[in-house]
């Protein structure tokens, strides 16, 4: 896990400012890698690459970047590639190996099947090689999109890097990419290449891009398939399950220094952290932040129950409205542009305890999507399940549950009666597609605070129903699959941004097991009615782990999901705080808000909604970048 960045000419003359931008590069992305760091330029000065180091597979200098091939190739890569060792006895017949590292067996693999090396990469990564030979800058990133990758075009010139903040120096100016923008209030999280930084794409999870003839050519080189298997009973989809999950976790857990967990309280984590346990007598410490002013937040007593069970040291950092003030302004930077919700903060609190007793940590990531274990899926199929049994239409295949199986369930969703109450309010029984876009929609209480004239949220529900409704991925009835798969494509993303940079922020790298590329295809052919039975949130995991997970866990009906007490927090202690960043003269003058109307509704919206969070998020992220774009160009002088 590292920083990666660079740039290449689209011409083939010189850079004027290469080495200036070197620097520039690589002083921003410094945090991601405190063991070391490198710097490459070709001969002529038309490509340069830099690499923060964060040492976790062979920690010797043998192992540093960027890091040349013998056959005039130079990489700089950030992540880790598990299936490392098996690959480099595959490819040591044609390749002498001077390290024992992952880096120089991407470097082997592409030397042998060129850009389709991706497909035999197993792990997370994102990095640029620089091809000599044929004059080509081929990059490429992870299937799920774990490990960043940032990319601009500037006067000639690509820029690249692992976060946005390092391509800001090579902006003409600072602005908001409106169409993001309009995502971003909607969802809070972008669905496309956009960023919220306009002129700053990303590349997305599962493509890969190079350099060729000037042009910037990028493809998709995996998806994933909801092919379903109907031929096999949920035995064997458990014991499946299980068998790829363990191995998973084998080939995660490698590492030449200690790994350790975060244990939020959930399913997820909490399997996760109890399988390293089981199997790597190093996976010793757990980490877990807390809310000790309100029990109502608190979730540390499942942490302590599983931490307990593992015998592991469990490492828990009290969380305060004073600990919101002081790092909410270093949450945004490192985040880059406000991304998902509020649970970034408590992420860089336990990422700043955990960097001090590790270097690598294990999480969860990943199982809400391919599981189901949001209550919003729960939500949207009671509707329809209401509608089908008026209609008489919920045995005719297009439903994976009745409405008789999924009553004994509905307490679960006690807590959620308000949003209930909100989704009901209009559009009852309207087109699947329009119902979940309603209750991933996080913008319907933002009405005067947000000049819709000047955004087009039009676009993004056409966005949005392209993804949903993708019969090249899912199937057309089937609705649970066509729900986590736009999380999958478009949410988990946005949550997967978050975990990299609040880890990174530290200098700590994050893996997350659930998220193997083997284990997600498997979970793609499950059928709905095995993974969601009765309406039961994760049933498949519940099940094959009913012997390895605590009973208060799997007896739980209170998932909360990492929650943050930003209602009362703003109610009270952090009030004057909110109320003072919005007062601002500079924040008078925003384009597309109406501060004086975020003022006057500020402390009336409900616990669930994130609306005062999406707009001080956007607000703190005006001040740190737009309002201080001149020291970021600053930093690049020819």
């Amino acid at each position: 896990m590292c920083g990666i960045a660079g740039f290449a000419s689209l011409s083939g003359q010189p850079v004027a400012s290469g080495i200036a931008s070197l620097n520039a590069l690589s002083s921003l992305i410094a945090h991601r890698g405190p063991d070391g760091s490198g710097r490459w330029l070709d001969e002529v000065g038309r490509v340069g690459l830099v690499h923060r180091r964060l040492a976790i597979i062979d920690l010797t200098p043998a192992g540093a970047q960027p890091m040349k091939g013998p056959n005039g190739t130079v990489i700089s890569y950030n992540g880790e590639i598990y299936n490392f060792i098996e690959l480099r006895k595959q490819l040591s017949d044609g390749w002498v190996f001077e390290s024992n590292s992952d880096t120089e067996v991407i470097l082997a693999a592409y030397s042998k099947w060129g850009e389709r090396c991706v497909d035999h990469l197993r792990g997370m990564f994102a990095f640029a090689i620089w091809d000599e030979r044929n004059k080509k800058l081929f990059a490429a990133r992870d299937r799920f999109g774990i490990k960043p990758f940032y990319y601009t075009t500037r006067q000639g010139v690509f820029y690249f890097a692992s976060e946005a903040k390092a391509l800001l120096p090579f902006l003409s100016d600072i602005e908001t990419d409106a169409d993001a923008l309009s995502e971003y209030l909607t969802f809070q999280y972008t669905i496309g290449r956009k960023t919220l930084f306009k002129g700053i794409s990303t590349l997305l999870p599962g493509h890969m891009l190079r350099l060729d003839g000037g042009e910037v050519v990028i493809s998709r080189y995996w998806d994933v398939q909801y092919d379903v298997d109907f031929d096999h009973s949920p035995s064997y989809f458990e014991r499946r399950f299980a068998e790829l999950l363990s191995d998973s976790m084998h080939v995660h857990l490698r590492s030449d220094v200690p790994v350790g967990g975060y244990v939020s309280g959930g399913l997820d984590s909490s399997l996760v952290a109890l399988m390293a346990a089981r199997l790597d007598h190093r996976s010793r410490d757990a980490f877990h932040g807390r809310f000790l002013e309100y029990p109502g937040y608190d979730e540390s007593g499942y942490a302590k129950t599983v931490a307990d069970l593992a015998d592991m040291s469990l490492h828990m950092v009290d969380i305060t409205a004073s600990d919101f003030r002081n790092h909410i302004g270093d949450v945004i930077y490192h985040l880059d542009f406000p991304v998902a919700g509020p649970g970034s903060f408590p992420q860089y609190m336990v990422s700043a305890l955990a960097a001090k007793k590790v270097k690598v940590v294990l999480g969860g990531q990943g199982g809400d999507e391919l599981l189901g274990g949001y209550a919003r899926y729960l939500v949207a199929y009671f509707e329809q399940c209401i509608k089908a049994a008026i209609d008489g239409t919920y045995k005719s295949g297009h439903y994976v549950v009745t409405i008789e199986s999924i009553v004994p369930n509905l307490g679960l969703l006690r807590e959620y009666k308000p949003l209930i109450k909100e989704f009901w309010r209009d559009g009852l029984f309207a087109d699947l597609d329009q119902r979940y876009f309603r209750l991933v929609d996080r913008s319907t209480d933002m009405v005067g605070e947000v000049d819709w004239h000047a955004l087009n949220k039009q676009d993004v529900f056409e966005s949005f129903r392209a993804i949903f409704n993708n019969q090249d991925n899912v199937r057309k009835e089937a609705y649970f699959d066509k729900m986590t798969h736009f999380d999958f494509k478009c949410l988990l993303p946005a949550l997967l941004h978050v975990e990299d940079r609040m880890s990174m922020a530290h200098g700590l790298e994050s893996r997350v097991p659930l998220l193997d590329h083997p284990l997600v295809e498997f979970l793609a052919s499950v059928p709905a009615d095995v993974k969601f039975m009765g309406g039961q949130m994760k049933q498949l995991m519940k099940t094959a782990y009913s012997d390895v997970l605590p009973k208060e866990l799997l007896e739980r009906r209170d998932k909360m999901g990492f929650p943050v007490p930003l209602k009362e927090w703003f109610d009270g202690e952090l009030k004057d705080f909110v109320l003072g960043v919005f007062g601002e003269q500079r924040a008078r003058h925003r384009p597309y808000f109406n501060s004086d109307v975020v003022l006057s509704s500020f402390g009336v919206q409900s616990r669930f909604s994130r609306k005062t969070w999406g707009l001080l998020s956007l607000e703190l992220w005006h001040q740190r970048f737009h309002d201080r774009a001149a020291e970021f160009r600053a930093m690049v002088k020819a």
